[in-house]
């Protein structure tokens, strides 16, 4: 099994969208809304306890059954079946991609090299179930006797950027464990989370696939100088637990082997928080809660799956990105989540977006002649507002945007999060309708503006509007509807990559800059540089001069 390698330009419903394009470049939202009653009710999407209302976008029905035949002549319907059945579909390095199977349902059956990994998964997480009880509940202690207080991950990338999303995001339904991260390999970093620390009563979890991460264990190693100080090189064994797959690494650095949690290769780093790498998310919350998460996951898997193209949540969401990104030319996309538990969000799927899908050679090896990742950013809303709306709101650049909200508070306070999502529906209001010439003419003669001033401030208060938005409206943020989000995006990203032809899950562009630094350390180290470009020779010299 293996993906095509169909240019998407070349495809039929490419020049369609070409020439719909034409007329509806320059097409206006609201008029769009006041010709059609039923706009709302034709792009809005209902499933569980999620809501995509995707009508305010610069889009008609014709333009979504375009975006559809485009997804089915680029075979999306064949790829998400290589996808979840194990089909090498990251061919580069020659793997399958399976996090999906991380939270299928226990009667699965889904094969890598004829062999069926559902109960090898089960048993990892029937593991994780073990340790965190034993940790969560005390029965487990450090070395003196006392109880765990404290729990330290050490990872970078995905094994840092997920389970510190989800354990942001879950804070909620937190136990008693304080939960800290080391991701940096700024030692800066490591040292404000340690002098915080008391190393009788804190848990280390080690999270690196080979092993051999410098940022991971360079922190991990200054963690352990530290915790040496106080206590024994046996005691690492009752204190620090890994999840990789380098058991003889891992069992040098003095981790006992029954302490290791495996990985698979299968799993790309970025869509790891439902292995064992969220090991962290099931202390901090609970492993009943973790299998929640991966539950609101597998319905959304299901959904995507099972959906047709034009009722399917994450093929949807993915279809307006092409839109804007291949035709409107917009670059970026932001994601304001209106609730501070995902401020997260955003850097997390930059990474799942960016490092999938920042690619510029198609799957026949040859340079792609269309634009293909897009840049995510943002903030939760309301900060957000008194940040980056204004470019958003009056700016020259097209900034598709992303809302994200939930009907019910977690704390209860109804009257803080009615203003909350007062401002949530006046948002994507705004950005529909934006303000006219006429209207700020009649709010400054309403006022009693002198008619000179009023004309001089006129044009600096209209507001053009017609900016695009989807509103994804959730019932509340539990363990499940945050594993129905991140799988959302997930399919998002992958239906992305189908249409446009890349490989996104692999991270060849990760590489360079870590291969350059292994050698410049060494010149840092040595204090003989050897030679580079001048703009770089001069910066070396330089930071040695000055150290």
């Amino acid at each position: 099994m293996s993906l095509n390698t169909n240019n998407p330009t070349a495809t039929i419903a490419w020049k369609k969208l070409e020439e719909h394009f034409a007329s509806m470049k320059n097409a206006s939202m609201q008029e769009m809304f006041s010709n059609d009653t039923n706009r709302t009710d034709n792009f809005n999407l209902k499933w569980n306890d999620f809501l995509i209302d995707y009508s305010k976008n610069i889009i008609s029905q014709e333009t979504i059954a375009i975006l559809v035949e485009l997804a089915n002549e680029m075979g999306l319907e064949a790829a998400i079946k290589d996808y979840f059945e194990g089909g090498i579909i990251n061919q580069t390095e020659n793997r399958a991609v399976l996090h999906t199977a991380l939270r299928a349902k226990a009667d699965a059956v889904i094969a890598v090299n004829g062999q069926n990994v559902i109960p090898e998964i089960y048993a990892v997480k029937e593991k994780m179930k073990v340790f965190s009880s034993a940790i969560i509940s005390g029965s487990k202690k450090g070395y003196t006797g006392k109880s765990f207080t404290d729990v330290v991950n050490i990872g970078i990338g995905g094994s840092d950027l997920g389970p510190a999303m989800a354990v942001e995001a879950l804070q909620y339904y937190s136990n008693h464990l304080q939960v800290h991260f080391v991701s940096n390999v700024d030692g800066d970093h490591v040292n404000e989370v340690i002098k915080k620390l008391d190393p009788e009563t804190t848990l280390f979890v080690i999270v690196s696939k080979t092993f051999t991460t410098q940022e991971t264990l360079s922190n991990s190693e200054t963690i352990k100088k530290w915790f040496l100080q106080t206590a024994t090189q046996q005691d690492i064994a009752n204190h620090f637990v890994a999840v990789s797959t380098n058991i003889e690494k891992v069992t040098a650095f003095g981790i006992d082997p029954s302490t290791i949690f495996p990985m698979w290769d299968w799993v790309g780093g970025r869509f790891s928080l439902w292995s064992a790498v969220g090991l962290t998310i099931s202390l901090a919350v609970g492993y009943d809660k973790f299998e929640e998460l991966l539950a609101g996951a597998n319905e959304m898997d299901e959904h995507f799956k099972a959906t047709d193209f034009d009722k399917n949540m994450p093929v949807i969401l993915a279809l307006l990105s092409v839109w804007y990104n291949n035709f409107f030319g917009a670059e970026s996309e932001a994601l304001i989540p209106y609730t501070q538990y995902l401020q997260k969000l955003a850097p997390y799927l930059q990474q799942g977006t960016m490092e999938s899908n920042g690619k510029s050679v198609g799957r026949d090896g040859k340079p792609v002649n269309y634009e293909t990742g897009t840049i995510i950013w943002g903030e939760p809303g309301t900060n957000a507002q008194h940040a980056f709306f204004q470019l958003i709101h009056q700016g020259t650049k097209l900034i598709p945007a992303d809302f994200i909200g939930f009907v019910k508070p977690l704390h209860g306070n109804i009257e803080q999060h009615n203003k909350l999502m007062s401002n949530f529906f006046a948002q994507t209001e705004a950005l529909l309708h934006g303000k006219s010439e006429e209207k700020v003419a009649a709010e400054f003669e309403k006022q009693g503006v002198d008619a000179q001033k009023a004309k001089q401030l006129l044009p600096f208060k209209v507001f053009s509007g017609n900016k695009p938005t989807n509103t994804i409206l959730i019932d509340k943020l539990t363990p499940s509807a945050l594993g129905s989000l991140i799988a959302l995006y997930e399919h998002k990203i992958f239906v992305q990559g189908i249409i446009w032809n890349i490989f996104s899950f692999d991270q060849w562009g990760v590489e360079l800059g870590k291969q350059l630094a292994n050698s410049i350390l060494d010149e840092i180290d040595s204090k003989v540089i050897n030679q580079h470009d001048s703009s770089t020779s001069f910066l070396l010299e330089y930071y040695l001069n000055k150290k």
